[in-house]
């Protein structure tokens, strides 16, 4: 990548050029983005993991586009067609569409009503016709029989077709027709004809007759459209008014309305928008449509993840987790303060005194804090059993999303081989409850139900901003070397799965690890890994109480100078007040200084929230309880674009929406709240035979 792609890139984001560069260096040099966002302030100038994310897939996406010009440039330099004017055109562009509408005419064809035209000699009489000069040409030239052209007005309709594909390959043209699908389309929708009746079609019946100008179409409703046309229930168009679109190739083309073949010309222009340049463009319309509303429904679902992932912990406290059932009881196990199992028994709460005594004989054996349950089917009436039992233990609603899949899984298949599902569900309850993003990360964040169309868009890009989202949570909390699974050792930076894997396998055969020079004994974790994932993993308790904390053993040495020239031990400086200014250097600048000293002042410090309890409102359990106007807690379950889903706890979420959230207008609902967010709402509607409950935050 050179200078100018790298300017180009600078500009495109209003960061300073050369500190794209240096970013540009690092991740050549393998350094990873929280890395990067961490522990080198100075060199990027304070860029935190968005920037650094979107220069990373700023990068990428050069990479994509030079190969494909280089793939152009090798083609038109085997059939000979490269000119130093095409070429310095093709290299001058950095918009991927432009580079395809310059390739366009010289992209090699199947065969087209064009070239069969210029096969049969019509070549001439086109470009007569497109230099529309005043004057007689004999159009009985090019009758030819045996060429297939049997009358003057066959080869005058072959001239046309090489007009409208000529005027349909225009690199300017292309570029004007595609600004007024931008600014003038309108996205429409219709039902199919004998479908609006079919099973499945009255999820679209707002759709059947729908038309908005594309400007205003919020990605939700893009991507509903969108799914009813692949279901067959839709038809759909993205289309400017066809007058405008012809008025502008009119204008482009059209030089001389004398000429005597002016009306022919207009036909072919007619033919070009109508057979080349509208299907195309109008595919390209719905791709880049798509597209949009794509990245904003992946934006929204890793808005929540994030949220999720980086809810308050309980912390490392015993536990009693159950998962409810009514038919087969409730899976219930007693956790230790790491999540491991201790004991599991199953309890049915209708018999009150045996299941009483079955728990208080866990709460009897294993002292636990509190008691987690699954907020899923019978979650409500398990809570009331625990509550009616008279135990002292705080009991806590947990949201199971993702724990049958968890369940089924290899990891849950791993660690508990000879466990019933349910089982295995009990423990991950307690465990989420414990530490919500060690345990969640196990999971497919596509089964934890924040996400908003997450099937529709594209699961490549869904997939990376996910993976994004757990890596940076994973790493601004910082991992426990001694105690982290496998699954959350391979979200470090700069390991891998199998790195993560002999990291586990070296604890099994060692023992703990006893500092973070110790790593370097793990077999493939060279020097370079060291470096990247070293300040992210934690060793509590270590000999070096540096290892426990946030600070990077690159700068242990200047740690110990700070120390030394403030006459105190390393673990005394959180007790002094150091200026940070005293300490930079030529190597060292002011946010790794000051970073250093906050991380002294609370050393292996947790940047997520203290844990709160929270209860639903007593005798509140299905929808037969909920009448209008009543004023209850709730969790926000999910946000989307259009509104958010609030547990209340009836099993069903109710749907707060977008014009129900605030008494002025927003635009986004993550302006108002967030997952998991606890508030109050108030009940507008419900609509039972539909299992609806309409919400609102609006006194």
């Amino acid at each position: 990548m050179n200078d100018r792609d790298l300017q180009y890139l600078a500009a495109q984001l209003n960061l300073n050029p050369a500190k794209v560069k240096t970013v540009h260096t690092l991740f050549a040099e393998g350094a990873t983005v929280p890395f990067v966002a961490r522990y080198r302030k100075e060199m990027t100038g304070g860029m935190d993991e968005v920037a650094l994310m979107k220069l990373r897939d700023g990068f990428e996406a050069l990479d994509k586009l030079h190969k494909r010009r280089e793939s152009m440039l090798g083609s038109l330099e085997e059939r000979e067609l490269l000119t130093p004017a095409l070429k310095q055109q093709l290299e001058a562009t950095y918009d991927l569409n432009e580079l395809e509408d310059i390739y366009l005419p010289y992209k090699p064809k199947r065969k087209t009503r064009a070239t069969a035209a210029r096969e049969k000699g019509l070549e001439p009489l086109a470009r007569f016709l497109m230099a529309q000069r005043d004057g007689f040409i004999d159009l009985k030239k090019f009758v030819d029989p045996a060429k297939g052209v049997n009358d003057t007005e066959e080869a005058m309709s072959g001239a046309l077709d090489i007009c409208a594909e000529e005027i349909s390959e225009n690199s300017d043209t292309r570029r004007e027709l595609r600004d007024i699908f931008l600014r003038r389309a309108i996205f429409c929708a219709k039902v199919v004809k004998n479908k609006a009746e079919s099973e499945g079609a009255a999820v679209f019946r707002d759709y059947f007759d729908y038309a908005e100008p594309l400007h205003r179409v919020p990605s939700h409703r893009a991507l509903a459209v969108m799914r009813g046309h692949e279901q067959g229930f839709l038809t759909i168009q993205l289309r400017p008014e066809k007058e405008d679109a012809l008025r502008l190739l009119e204008r482009r083309v059209v030089r001389n309305r004398s000429f005597q073949y002016a009306h022919r010309l207009n036909a072919a222009i007619e033919d070009s928008y109508a057979r080349l340049l509208m299907p195309s463009l109008e595919n390209e319309a719905l791709n880049r449509l798509r597209a949009e509303a794509g990245e904003k429904a992946i934006a929204v679902f890793a808005a929540n993840l994030n949220k999720l992932l980086m809810e308050a912990p309980f912390g490392q406290k015993r536990l009693i987790a159950v998962d409810p059932g009514f038919r087969t009881g409730c899976k219930t196990v007693a956790l230790d303060e790491n999540g491991k199992l201790l004991e599991h028994t199953v309890i049915f709460p209708e018999n009150l005194p045996t299941a009483t005594a079955a728990v208080q004989k866990l709460i009897d054996k294993h002292r636990p804090e509190a008691i987690a349950v699954g907020n899923g089917t019978a979650g409500r009436e398990t809570e009331a059993f625990f509550h009616n039992a008279g135990f002292t233990l705080p009991v806590i609603s947990v949201n199971e999303s993702g724990a049958s899949i968890y369940s089924a899984g290899e990891s849950a298949r791993r660690e508990f081989p000879d466990l019933d599902l349910t089982v295995r569900g009990a423990v991950s309850i307690g465990r989420r409850l414990q530490d919500p993003l060690s345990e969640l990360i196990k999971i497919d964040p596509k089964s934890i139900g924040v996400g908003q169309y997450q099937h529709d868009v594209d699961q490549d890009a869904l997939k990376k901003s996910l993976d994004d989202v757990v890596v940076n949570c994973v790493n601004q909390v910082g991992v426990e070397l001694n105690s982290a699974g496998l699954e959350l050792l391979t979200y470090v930076s700069g390991l891998s799965s199998k790195l993560a894997e002999n990291i586990v396998e070296y604890r099994n055969r060692n023992g703990s690890f006893k500092s973070r020079a110790e790593l370097a004994k793990v077999k493939g974790l060279g020097p370079k890994t060291f470096e990247q994932c070293a300040g992210f993993l934690r060793i509590r308790g270590a000999a070096n109480p540096l290892d426990s904390s946030a600070i990077h053993p690159e700068r242990y040495e200047l740690v110990e100078q700070i120390a030394a020239h403030e006459q105190c031990a390393v673990t005394e400086l959180k007790n002094r007040k150091v200026d940070p200014k005293k300490y930079v250097s030529d190597t060292v600048g002011l946010p790794t200084i000051q970073d250093i000293l906050n991380e002294l002042a609370r050393p292996g410090r947790d940047p997520r929230p203290e844990f709160k309890t929270f209860s639903f409102a007593d005798g509140v359990h299905t929808l037969d309880d909920l009448k209008p106007g009543m004023k209850l807690p709730g969790i926000v379950t999910n946000v989307t674009a259009f509104g958010a889903f609030v547990d209340i706890g009836v099993h069903q979420d109710g749907l707060i929406h977008i014009s129900k959230l605030a008494d002025h207008f927003i635009k986004d609902p993550h302006e108002v709240l967030s997952v998991h967010d606890r508030l109050t709402v108030t009940v507008l509607d419900v609509d039972r035979p539909r299992k609806r409950i309409s919400l609102s935050l609006i006194d």
